[in-house]
C-alpha cells in the first residue's frame, strides 16, 4: 500500500510537471527558485495595485529614507550566510501606515517596513534585527513553503501563470498576516544573528532589543508583529545566546542614533 501511494504521488507530479529538487538549503522543494521569484514579483505588483491596503510611500519623493533602508539591505545582503543574495531581486519597501508595528517579506526577497514599526525602533540595530530577520524568511524560503502548505503547489503554479487573479490579491492581503512555525521564526532569529555578525555594520543581536521593546510594550492592542510572530518567553534570551555562541559584537551601533533619527525624521510629512 505504501508503495501504491508513493507511485501515484510520483505519477501526479509528473501529470502535473511539477520539479522535484534540492535548493541550496538543502530542502527537497516542488517549487523553483524562479517560482518564488515570479510569485514574488506578482504579489509585489498586486500589492502595489492596493494603495489603500497597503500605501506605499513613493520612491522619486522619499529619496532620503530609501536610501538609507536601501544600504542597510544591501549591507545585510553582503553576508556570505544569505543563500540566495544574488539570485533574488532583492527590494525594499516603505508602507505609510504609522499604526502598524509590522514588517513582511515575499517569496523571491520583496522586503515590505511600515513606518509605524520604524517609528517604534529607538536604534537602526534594532531595525537591522528585524530586516535580517525578514530576509531569512525569505532565503530560507519560509513565505514560499507556508503560501505551499496553505494554498498548495498547483495552485501557486496556477496564480504565477496568471490563472486566478482573484487568489493572487488573496495572497497579497495575506501575506502581512503570514503565520511562521516557532522553528522557522527560531531559524529567522538565528539567521538575523548571523547576517549582522557577518557584515560586522550592526550589533548582531539588534532582534533581541527589538522583540525585547515589544514584550514590554503597554500598547493597548497587541502588535501586528507578535500576533503573526509566536513570540515564546524566551526569545529575547534564544537570540542573546545565539551572538554569544559565535561570539559577535553587540555594541556597534550604540553610536548611530543620530543618524537614525535623521532617517526617521523624513518619513514625518
Amino acid at each position: 500500500m505504501k508503495n501504491y501511494k508513493s507511485y501515484f504521488l510520483f505519477l501526479l507530479i509528473i501529470i502535473m510537471g511539477i520539479t522535484v529538487s534540492c535548493d541550496k538549503n538543502g530542502d527537497i522543494v516542488l517549487f523553483s527558485i524562479n517560482n518564488d521569484i515570479s510569485l514574488g514579483q506578482q504579489v509585489a505588483g498586486e500589492i502595489e495595485s492596493m494603495p489603500d491596503q497597503f500605501p506605499i510611500l513613493n520612491r522619486a519623493s522619499n529619496v532620503e529614507a530609501y536610501e538609507y533602508l536601501e544600504n542597510m539591505m544591501n549591507s545585510i545582503l553582503a553576508s556570505n550566510s544569505v543563500t540566495y543574495r544574488t539570485e533574488f531581486p532583492w527590494k525594499v519597501n516603505i508602507i505609510d501606515d504609522s499604526e502598524t508595528l509590522n514588517a513582511f517579506a515575499t517569496p523571491g526577497g520583496q522586503i515590505y517596513v511600515y513606518t509605524g514599526l520604524i517609528f517604534f525602533l529607538e536604534k537602526e540595530d534594532d531595525l537591522a534585527g528585524v530586516m535580517g530577520h525578514e530576509i531569512a524568511h525569505a532565503d530560507q524560503r519560509h513565505s514560499s513553503k507556508q503560501l505551499q502548505r496553505q494554498y498548495g503547489v498547483s495552485v501557486l503554479l496556477s496564480v504565477i501563470t496568471g490563472g486566478d487573479p482573484g487568489l493572487l490579491s488573496q495572497i497579497a492581503a495575506s501575506l502581512g498576516t503570514l503565520k511562521f512555525s516557532r522553528d522557522a521564526e527560531a531559524e529567522a532569529d538565528d539567521f538575523s544573528v548571523l547576517y549582522l555578525a557577518d557584515v560586522n555594520d550592526y550589533a548582531c543581536n539588534g532582534a533581541a532589543a527589538f522583540f525585547a521593546k515589544l514584550l514590554e510594550s503597554n500598547a493597548a492592542q497587541q502588535p501586528e508583529f507578535l500576533s503573526t510572530h509566536p513570540s515564546p518567553d524566551n526569545r529575547v534570551e534564544d537570540i542573546n545566546a545565539k551572538a554569544a555562541e559565535i561570539g559577535c559584537d553587540t555594541t556597534i551601533g550604540d553610536d548611530a542614533v543620530s543618524d537614525f533619527d535623521a532617517f526617521k525624521q523624513t518619513l514625518i510629512n
